[in-house]
């Protein structure tokens, strides 16, 4: 069975966010980048499985432009036996992300189809979804613990009142949460070995995938500053400045 993860690349998360002066986006400028941190423990579950022998193949794959080469031999380092770039300078939205994927299943068929449950750029989450609707397969989101049983697998999944666990037939397309695995460190040997597999690179319009439904983006701003709180000298106090502010 070959498992296929989808990686993006993304600002790093240890990185503090600073919107461009004319609001026209996000200052990229030097800033250190990153595989999303949904998508790492995708692969850390993928590469778990196999090592677990029940499969034989992870693929990782990712769309954008030349430069998320850099995350996708990472995605390598880590243990990914071979890499997929989608390549295009366009910034696109999920439903067309989804297609391409979709273009690279019917090719590789893959027995799973392992994504992060969202992007920490655009918090969209909905990859996953419309992948599993275009394909016409089973779906489990925002898992925590994914077991598989042969020809199906047992997805507990995080939701707003606790947990739930649901059995879907393979082939099928999970999204993971925070709590699914703590990813591994990649090792500077790692590093070395996966420049030598293989990464190939496909253009979106060799897919012949359809980009439609663009949306812009017309401004960024960055969130009010937090105003400074003040010191209460009992509950009753405490009480007023609630309904001072209108909070009761």
């Amino acid at each position: 069975m070959k498992i296929l993860v989808g990686i993006k690349r993304v600002v790093d998360y240890n990185v503090r966010i600073r919107v461009l002066p004319d609001g026209s986006g996000v200052d990229t400028d030097g800033v250190k980048m990153s595989v999303n941190p949904f998508d790492e423990i995708a692969l850390e579950e993928a590469l778990r499985i196999k090592e677990a022998g029940n499969a034989e193949e992870v693929i990782v794959i990712s769309v954008g432009g030349d430069e998320c080469q850099q995350q996708l031999r990472t995605g390598l380092a880590m243990g990914a036996d071979r890499a997929i770039q989608v390549q295009t300078s366009e910034p696109l939205q999920p439903l067309s992300v989804a297609r391409a994927f979709l273009k690279i299943v019917e090719r590789e068929d893959p027995g799973l189809v392992i994504l992060g449950k969202q992007a920490i750029d655009d918090d969209n989450s909905q990859t996953a979804q419309m992948l599993a609707a275009l394909w016409d397969r089973p779906q489990a989101t925002f898992a925590s613990k994914l077991e598989l049983n042969g020809s199906s697998a047992s997805v507990t999944r995080e939701v707003d009142a606790g947990l739930e666990t649901i059995e879907v037939d393979l082939p099928a397309v999970i999204s993971v949460d925070l709590r699914m695995n703590e990813p591994r460190f990649v090792k500077l040997p790692d590093i070395m070995k996966a420049k030598r597999k293989p990464l190939e690179v496909i253009s979106l319009d060799d897919l012949d995938v359809t980009v439609d439904g663009q949306l812009g983006i017309s401004q960024f701003t960055p969130p009010p500053q937090r105003e400074k709180g003040i010191m209460v000298d009992d509950a009753s106090q405490l009480l007023q400045e609630l309904k001072n502010r209108g909070l009761l």
